[in-house]
């Protein structure tokens, strides 16, 4: 099975798939922002605009997400935000009409506008939102659009914990993850662990 979980920037998706990864046995995350990290690397600076308006970023998605979910033996995760409908169509859509709706379920993380906004500050290494300002700029624009009936299922998250958001994520694709054993130290440790490993300096 392939879950795609979408959000806006700084929704929570990430963490959540690692959290489901880490208690979905054989779980494995497929992040689709590498693609274009990558295409970014092979163009000039001056070319580099938003990866996903490049048809070789939703061809090569759905390519590797279909490789993966054809040849891994284990929930694929993958977490990345798509709010264009054309290009949701191209990447989400593709995979469902190729495996089918039981084998390619997606979710969006919904939260109220200051909650999003409360978790990039948190994420900002001490900048406040300055180093997240990308992420700022969409975000009112990612809420209206993933509120929209073709994102569902819909999952607000304001009031929950990562555990339990994965839980939900989980649930609603009729899988059954390890219960979360983790202590509030722990579990914070493991969410520093994920976003320190997530940081890009390119």
């Amino acid at each position: 099975m392939l879950l795609w979980i979408n959000g806006p920037f700084g929704g929570g998706k990430t963490q959540t798939a690692h959290e489901l990864r880490r208690r979905l046995p054989g779980g494995v995350v497929c992040d689709p922002e590498h693609v274009g990290f990558g295409l970014h690397r092979a163009l000039p600076p001056g070319l580099r605009g938003d990866f996903q308006d490049l048809p070789a970023w939703r061809q090569g998605v759905y390519e590797v997400l279909d490789l993966a979910l054809r040849r891994h033996d284990g929930p694929v995760i993958v977490p990345m935000t798509v709010v264009e409908p054309a290009y949701f169509a191209e990447t989400v859509g593709r995979l469902r009409e190729t495996h089918g709706d039981e084998r390619v379920r997606h979710v969006a993380l919904l939260a109220e506008r200051d909650t999003v906004l409360k978790r990039l500050t948190e994420r900002g290494l001490g900048r406040g939102l300055k180093r997240e300002s990308f992420a700022v700029r969409k975000l009112d624009g990612c809420l209206e659009r993933l509120a929209a009936p073709e994102f569902a299922h819909h999952i607000r998250t304001d009031e929950l914990t990562v555990p339990q958001v994965a839980d939900r994520v989980a649930e609603l694709a009729g899988l059954r993850p390890a219960p979360n054993t983790d202590g509030r130290l722990r579990h914070r440790l493991r969410r520093m662990r994920v976003g320190l490993s997530h940081i890009r300096f390119d």
